[in-house]
């Protein structure tokens, strides 16, 4: 009996500071080993933005050690669906790959209490797609 492949997930925006990182974080937590998680931005941040931190840091999820990313060619070929998040025409594209756009506010510049309702957005939206994947959320 063959187990079936673990389905990959890249979250895109343009800093990978912000969105795409409590995306990855939150299908992270609630996907566990059950699901593969990737991020990245087109035009990558120095750092994530620290409201985005601190909001998740609310929630118990700690990313105060990750880093933006730069979106690259690879990540998407080894994703099996892209989620992009205001990237526009800066996320490439592939044939046979599975596109969401989810238009969420830009946490850029805001304070941690403008976050809070993005990151609860974005956690209730992670869980649909848990959902659509069959994956059982965990924690």
């Amino acid at each position: 009996m063959s187990t079936p492949a673990v389905p990959s997930v890249l979250f895109v925006c343009v800093h990978n500071a912000g969105r795409s990182q409590m995306a990855a974080a939150f299908l992270t937590r609630l996907g566990g080993d059950r699901v593969q998680v990737r991020s990245a931005g087109s035009a990558p941040a120095d750092t994530v933005n620290p409201a985005v931190v601190e909001a998740l840091a609310e929630v118990g999820i700690d990313i105060s050690a990750e880093a933006p990313k730069v979106l690259t060619v690879e990540a998407v070929q080894a994703s099996d669906v892209v989620i992009t998040m205001g990237c526009g025409d800066a996320c490439p594209y592939f044939p046979g790959k599975r596109y969401l756009d989810w238009k969420l506010t830009d946490p850029a510049g805001q304070g941690v209490d403008a976050v809070r309702p993005i990151r609860d957005e974005i956690e209730e939206r992670v869980r649909g797609l848990l959902a659509d994947l069959g994956v059982q959320p965990g924690a």
